[in-house]
């Protein structure tokens, strides 16, 4: 390990008493102590004390200007005062009635025109609404196989949580990965339903689903990967992977749990092509866990009961309807959504001149109102390029910044950033200001050797 990260432990021990006194309760009773793996750090995690607008504060009231954004799950930044008024108008008449609130067709309607579809349903998690996703389009193909792309995560469900990460000595060749589970507990008759793809590799792709062609239910994509750093597709591949699916006779879902809020139609927009289904989730109710499924005509119209299950007692709850209106109609406007991405557009270029100026070997990947840089030499066009980033390097950065009061994006070299419509200029320079120090430090650290070890 890079020697550099003793002084940096250190440091953020000094910082956080009172969050390692909340970890060593906390681990007394759940594992690592906490509840999402994604949120452990080492030595341990920092936990959160309140948070407002682009700011939160710890256990120990150190202040961070957030840029993480709860892993892209607020674009709306912390405590919007639209949703603050939402949620206090609803708490008043209910949290949950079991039965249907009356303007839920209203939330349908608005999720429906605005990225164009033709009926949705609601669950409350990205992960139900991927799951759900997938036996819906078996179900209306009556076909067993369905194809994701390697490295990208949907939600930790046996089904798709294959190919996830995967260390190169159970991934297979880079042309036709394996289908490796991505934990234990995962039955081989299970991954093997699920084939794995090479993203931005249209013809492996077509080689590889060709092999099931008869009985491919689905193939399910990002339109941008998000949980190997932000990997932008290449030209020509998602329309060639809505013919493949046409040609097949298979549904295509793009799973825009992360996307679906950063642009004002949806990654769908962006990579220009219309899915047969689509999951939303994070920032379409600013953060109130909500998920949903859209689709296009026909594809829902068996769920029902003793037909395709679907239910849930806290599916399109009240308060989620409510978060999801303000969103939609207050917050994730149009304008909003574009003077984000010119804070973005801007954070990025600046990213690219500081690291240049301090001779820091890094690529910094974009677009509408995330990114990422990849301590690498190169693009990452997949999971294998994103294997070569200098991952030791990344956690370095991170907890540099973390120290000096600014998270800079999600925790890890597999993360991004996320600019939300709290964010303004004097935020894009306090961030690349802090950053500046950043690299003056990384630019003499050791290289590392490759990241698998360090995801």
């Amino acid at each position: 390990m890079d020697p550099r990260f003793n002084e940096v432990f250190a440091e953020y021990i000094r910082r956080t008493p009172r969050s390692q006194e909340r970890w060593e309760q906390g681990r007394r009773w759940s594992p690592l102590g906490v509840h999402s793996n994604y949120r452990f750090l080492d030595p341990y995690p920092f936990y959160v004390h309140r948070a407002s607008g682009v700011h939160l504060w710890d256990a120990d009231e150190n202040e961070y200007l957030d840029f993480n954004m709860a892993f892209g799950a607020l674009q709306s930044g912390h405590a919007h005062p639209k949703l603050v008024e939402a949620l206090e108008h609803q708490i008043e008449r209910g949290s949950i009635y079991g039965y249907e609130w009356e303007r839920t067709p209203e939330v349908a309607e608005r999720i429906c025109r605005r990225y164009g579809m033709a009926k949705v349903r609601f669950s409350t998690t990205g992960l139900e609404a991927t799951h759900h996703s997938i036996r819906f389009a078996r179900a209306y193909t009556k076909k067993r196989y369905v194809l994701k792309f390697e490295g990208s995560y949907h939600g930790s469900h046996d089904t798709l949580l294959v190919g996830v990460k995967p260390r190169l000595e159970v991934a297979g060749p880079r042309e036709h990965p394996k289908s490796a589970p991505a934990s234990p507990g995962i039955l081989p008759e299970v991954a093997e339903r699920t084939l794995v793809a090479p993203f931005n590799d249209l013809e492996a792709t077509r080689r590889i689903v060709r092999e099931h062609k008869d009985d491919l239910a689905a193939i399910i994509a990002e339109p941008i990967p998000m949980n190997m750093g932000f990997i932008l597709p290449e030209d020509g591949f998602f329309p060639g992977l809505r013919e493949l699916a046409d040609e097949l006779g298979a549904l295509l879902i793009l799973d825009e749990i992360k996307t679906g809020a950063k642009y004002p139609h949806g990654g769908a927009a962006r990579v220009g092509v219309r899915p047969d289904l689509v999951t939303l989730g994070k920032s379409i109710a600013c953060g109130v866990p909500l998920s949903a499924i859209a689709a296009g005509p026909g594809i829902l119209d068996e769920v029902g009961p003793r037909r395709v299950a679907h239910a849930g007692t806290y599916n399109s709850n009240p308060l989620a309807m409510a978060a999801c209106l303000a969103s939609l109609d207050h917050i994730l406007t149009e304008d909003a959504l574009e003077r984000s991405a010119r804070l973005n557009a801007r954070l990025a270029k600046g990213y690219a001149e500081v690291f240049e100026d301090a001779g820091v070997t890094a690529h910094v990947a974009a677009d509408g109102v995330s990114g990422t840089v990849f301590f690498a030499d190169h693009p990452v066009r997949n999971w294998r390029d994103f294997l070569t980033v200098d991952g030791e390097r990344s956690m370095l950065y991170y907890y540099l910044c973390l120290n000096r009061g600014l998270i800079p994006s999600g925790t890890g070299p597999d993360e991004q950033w996320t600019l939300s419509v709290q964010h303004t200029e004097a935020d894009v320079d306090r961030h690349l200001e802090i950053l500046g120090g950043v690299a003056e430090q990384l630019a003499g650290a050791p290289q590392a050797g490759e990241i698998e070890e360090s995801v």
